[in-house]
């Protein structure tokens, strides 16, 4: 566990917002027990970032028991918990790629699990879905992520796009901060369950016109990042009236 006089106010104040991260994944039903991950890079550090300790639930994270790690996997902060492997090489991957990038998600809900065994993937059915409309990755499933040569790949596949669909495995966001990374992952994940009930119907689906897809997609990718954090003072209002000890 590390205390708040250990680290700056800085660091601090991601570690709090990366822990309220992992109690909203839990509250919204996107957790797979422990076997998922989310990250955020340490302010003002290329090559450091935080992580959740494995041994705990999503809904049990506190920004005191979350692992401070580098590129390498090497724990800095004197922590004793346990840094999941895939966590570390997925989001490994990004942290040392993409300097555009400060916080990574990655779930295996199950309308996220069902779309990524899609060839289709997630298709342009919804406004939602305009968030990632010419914006989304994929990457062919190598099976448990855990050899690091991956990483390679990986980063190469996600390219500049937020998002990402591991195939045959689940999604993943990034955001430049991690109020855009989890409003991005909320999104993306309604747009598979809606995508799967609208598929389940069997009715011709009704498309929406190229152009205007396209048009819609890129007055999205315009927005400022405002849009994804103006929900999240609201977030943390709940996640203080249900349980403040996110904060400890």
């Amino acid at each position: 566990m590390v205390n708040r006089d250990q680290v700056s106010p800085e660091e601090w104040e991601a570690r709090v917002n990366l822990a309220a991260c992992y109690r909203l994944v839990d509250y919204y039903g996107m957790t797979d027990m422990t076997g998922t991950h989310i990250t955020v890079r340490v302010p003002g550090s290329k090559d450091q970032f935080l992580i959740n300790d494995s041994n705990l639930f999503f809904e049990e994270c506190t920004a005191s028991s979350l692992i401070k790690i580098d590129l390498e996997g090497n724990v800095l902060d004197g922590s004793n918990g346990l840094v999941n492997k895939a966590g570390y090489v997925i989001h490994s991957a990004i942290h040392s790629a993409r300097h555009d990038v400060d916080c990574v998600l990655h779930t295996h809900t199950v309308p996220g699990m069902a779309v990524s065994a899609l060839e289709c993937g997630l298709l342009p059915l919804f406004q939602t879905s305009f968030d990632f409309h010419l914006k989304t990755s994929r990457h062919e499933y190598e099976g448990v992520a855990v050899d690091e040569d991956e990483r390679e790949r990986l980063v190469e596949d996600l390219g500049d796009n937020m998002a990402l669909i591991l195939y045959n495995h689940g999604l993943l966001t990034c955001g430049r901060n991690v109020p855009e990374a989890f409003s991005l992952m909320f999104r993306m994940n309604k747009c598979c369950e809606a995508q799967l009930m609208a598929l389940a119907t069997g009715e011709k689906l009704h498309e929406v016109d190229p152009k205007v897809a396209y048009e819609t997609s890129m007055f999205m990718k315009n927005r400022k990042t405002f849009v994804h954090d103006r929900s999240w003072a609201g977030h943390l209002r709940r996640l203080d009236r249900l349980d403040p000890s996110y904060k400890n």
